[in-house]
């Protein structure tokens, strides 16, 4: 996707993610109310009790049950998921949510210049800064609960092969590195916390044990296997790098 189509993409993403502070305060309706729709952790405090903060939505895969993956021209890779009545795409810039059209034949999605027709493998995006075609090429069924019990977020790289979880109760990451040779779980703290970026940074809550995890909702394609996923992933730590792909994952 061209970035000059991206732009609009970018520009008005922000009304899309939750927004508020990393925690609040315990019986906060709009937060519990927001947190509910995105699929997210709580970011309330208990007594006393430090909670899970509160992931950007599009991380998430909402009502959908699975990505797909499209190779489009101009050349661009997007991910989509449909749900009943809304349509998320991914770009390598950024992330939005289209309302479903009511139209005669194929699925319409729009918000404001940004439009989709979904027609099976085929998908047309179009703005006022240019046109997308794309045709379907993969599609990846989405990590629920179920599979990953106790998991708000998830996250996979290759060469060497890690994965990453992020709890869905407390602060807390859980990392396996070096093709499962490594294996530590240590308390995080939020750092950084864009809503309209929908970008999210963690840092160690241990001196003794730094890292530094960043995570973005942009397209995301598994460099081995191709599978889409809705957020890139980099992790610090070590003085080493990790790169790869993720998903909120919802109850």
């Amino acid at each position: 996707m061209s970035r000059s189509l991206l732009r609009p993409l970018s520009a008005i993403v922000g009304v899309l993610w939750l927004t508020g502070c990393v925690s609040a305060p315990s019986g906060s309706p709009t937060l519990e109310d927001r947190n509910a729709s995105a699929g997210g952790a709580s970011s309330t405090v208990s007594g006393g009790e430090a909670k899970a903060p509160l992931l950007p939505s599009l991380l998430f895969i909402g009502d959908a049950t699975s990505f797909v993956g499209w190779s489009c021209a101009p050349s661009q890779d997007v991910i989509t998921a449909a749900q009943p009545e809304a349509l998320r795409l991914w770009s390598a810039h950024g992330a939005e949510q289209l309302p479903q059209a009511v139209v005669a034949s194929g699925s319409h999605y729009q918000k404001g210049e940004i439009s989709a027709w979904d027609k099976g493998d085929e998908l047309v995006v179009e703005s006022s800064r240019g046109r997308l075609e794309c045709q379907a090429n993969t599609r990846r069924d989405s990590l629920r609960r179920s599979d990953k019990p106790g998991v708000m977020f998830f996250a996979r790289g290759n060469e060497p092969g890690w994965h990453l979880s992020l709890a869905n109760d407390v602060p807390r990451i859980d990392l396996t590195l070096d093709y499962g040779e490594r294996k530590v779980s240590l308390p995080y703290r939020v750092t950084t916390l864009d809503n309209g970026e929908g970008r999210v940074i963690l840092q160690s809550g241990r001196a003794d044990a730094p890292f530094k995890l960043r995570v973005e909702s942009r397209a995301c394609f598994d460099d081995m296997a191709g599978t889409p996923w809705p957020a890139r992933v980099t992790l610090d730590i070590n003085g080493r790098q990790f790169k790869g792909c993720g998903q909120g994952i919802a109850p």
